[in-house]
This record gives structure tokens, C-alpha cells and sequence, in this order.
């Protein structure tokens, strides 16, 4: 038999946690000598605190250890569980390790950082839209108060914080003739009229987003840097982009100091999945 502390120097494991894994049940020594409380192991419980400790290497927690480590059937389940988490995580660290990597050849090629995309999860939202042809963006200050106008007289509440985008059915940037749905989020829909009508708007789980500061003529070198990035770091579209207007001509006399987030959904393409 071995005692607790040599026990723990043969196996390079600290007599806090021997004592730990004897209070929560997890591995009970196979003697305590009553006078001295000394805790005494031997031999056949070595394969029990290797499987601990290796489980505890793959991520397990003490609570999921004990739940398998004498249950073979149990053991399995949990093991292709945490394989498949694994695997998540592993993808979603080659996700990030691409990711800086695009950063560091754009920064050595000498460009600047002007955008910084970010891929997040896009809610469900109920919207008030109205769906037209614009021949530029110019035309969008005729429109889009016309729909303010609509809204305000069917009382409709628009959502808090406030959720104002466009949506662009050719899928791509384009100067003129543009397919276009302006839409604000509102707290509950309305009887449609002519001009705006009312939806809800399904939720897009991964959107890859930008920034720009600047006016909308300008826009089109954020869709361009975007586009690049999205096919660069293995993504591919899955869907329309969206424009959301966070500061504009309504409260920035500036136009240079507009603030416009552009977002397109995103899925991994098949080809980064396969060669993941």
C-alpha cells in the first residue's frame, strides 16, 4: 500500500486534489488508518486516477467524471460528446488563426486598417419595410421619409434601440437602378398599407460585418474590402446584405461623419469544410 504522500509523488498528483477526489467520492482511498487519519492507496486504484486524469485532460469536468469512470457505456457517449465539442472549438480556432492572418498580409502589403469585420449572430426582427427601385443613393432622401410619414400616421412604435437597414435584393453593390427594401424595426406590426407593409424578418445565425464612416458614395469601398474578406477566410454569402444606418443625415450635418454597418450573411464555404 502506499501512503497518501508517496501515492502522490508516483504519480504527480498533488495530496490537495488525492483529498479533494476522496471528499466528493471520486476516488476514496483503500485505507484510512483511524488513529493517524493517514489515507493509505494501492495498486489497483492507479487505472482508476489515470482515466481521471486523462479525462480530465480532454476537458472533462470533475462533476462528468464522475458520472462515467466506472461506467464503460456511460464513458463512450460522453466521449464522442466531447469530441464533436472539440471539433467546434478546433473550427472555430481556425476560423480566428485565418482570421489574423488576413490581418497580418494586409498590414505587411502596406494597406491600412480602415475596416475591422466582425461575424456575429443577426435576431429575428419585426420590421416595417417598404420595397423600391432607386436610381442612386440620392434617391433614398425622397423615399425613406415618405415611409417615416406612413409609419407615423398607422402610429406605429418603432423599436427600441432603434433598427433602421436596408436590404439589397441584387445581392451586390450597385450605383443605380437598385433593388431596394428599407426597413425599421418596430415593436409590433400594423395593418399593411399601400406603401409599408409588415413582417418579421427570420434571424441570420453568422453575418459578417463592417463599419464605414463616410458618406453612402463612398460605401462601396467597404462592400468591396468585405466581399474579399468574406471569400479569403472561408466563408461564403447566404444571403441578401443588409446597409443599417447608425448615424446619418438626420442627426450629422457632416457627411463624412455618417456611421453605416454593412452585413452579409455568411456560412463556412464547403470547400474550408472539407479541407477543415
Amino acid at each position: 500500500m502506499y501512503q497518501i504522500g508517496l501515492f502522490s509523488k508516483i504519480h504527480r498528483v498533488s495530496t490537495k486534489t488525492l483529498r479533494h477526489y476522496d471528499r466528493i467520492g471520486l476516488l476514496k482511498p483503500a485505507l484510512i488508518d483511524q488513529e493517524t487519519g493517514y489515507r493509505f492507496y494501492t495498486s489497483r486504484q492507479i487505472p482508476k486516477l489515470n482515466r481521471i486524469l486523462s479525462l480530465k485532460q480532454m476537458g472533462f469536468s470533475l462533476a462528468e467524471i464522475q458520472e462515467v469512470v466506472d461506467k464503460p457505456d456511460g464513458l463512450d457517449v460522453l466521449l464522442n460528446v466531447k469530441a464533436r465539442q472539440l471539433e467546434q472549438q478546433a473550427d472555430a480556432l481556425d476560423q480566428q488563426i485565418k482570421q489574423v492572418r488576413y490581418f497580418q498580409q494586409h498590414l505587411a502589403e502596406g494597406n491600412s486598417m480602415e475596416y475591422s469585420p466582425v461575424v456575429k449572430e443577426l435576431p429575428e426582427v419585426t420590421v416595417a419595410s417598404m420595397r423600391f427601385v432607386a436610381d442612386s443613393y440620392d434617391t433614398f432622401f425622397d423615399v425613406i421619409p415618405k415611409m417615416g410619414e406612413e409609419m407615423r400616421r398607422q402610429k406605429a412604435k418603432v423599436a427600441s434601440p432603434p433598427y433602421c437597414f436596408n436590404i439589397y435584393h441584387d445581392g451586390e453593390y450597385k450605383a443605380s437602378d437598385i433593388d431596394v427594401e428599407t426597413c425599421e424595426a418596430v415593436v409590433a406590426p400594423k395593418k399593411d398599407s399601400e406603401k409599408v407593409k409588415y413582417k418579421i424578418l427570420s434571424g441570420e445565425e453568422s453575418a459578417a460585418c463592417v463599419l464605414h464612416k463616410g458618406p453612402y458614395s463612398s460605401l462601396r469601398n467597404a462592400y468591396g474590402f468585405l466581399f474579399g474578406w468574406i471569400s479569403d477566410n472561408g466563408y461564403e454569402v447566404s444571403g441578401l446584405p443588409r446597409e443599417s444606418y447608425i448615424d446619418g443625415v438626420w442627426n450629422k450635418d457632416d457627411e463624412n461623419e455618417w456611421l453605416t454597418e454593412i452585413q452579409i450573411p455568411v456560412n463556412p464555404s464547403v470547400s474550408a469544410t472539407l479541407e477543415s
